[in-house]
């Protein structure tokens, strides 16, 4: 159960991003800040980093940049421990 949810969160992390660039192009309504580092602290911080690196979004933001990936490690750290 808990592995689906991490699978769930991440790929719901890299949509999100994507979603938060298109509308970004599109000079329309964004996706707040808060709510990309919620999907990210509540297990999608994998996906969110992907979606930060695939659609170069949010990479000058250093909260981002570096929070995203330092996350994602202690995430799949988190889960490596679980798995075992």
């Amino acid at each position: 159960m808990i592995l689906v949810g991490f699978l769930v969160m991440n790929i719901a992390g890299l949509l999100i991003m994507g979603e938060d660039k298109k509308r970004a192009k599109k000079h329309q309504y964004r996706i707040s800040e808060q709510t990309l580092w919620l999907v990210a602290l509540f297990g999608g911080a994998i996906g969110t980093t992907a979606g930060m690196q695939l659609y170069r979004h949010k990479t000058k933001h250093l909260s981002f940049k570096v929070g995203f990936p330092l996350l994602a490690v202690v995430e799949a750290v988190l889960l490596i421990m679980y798995l075992k």
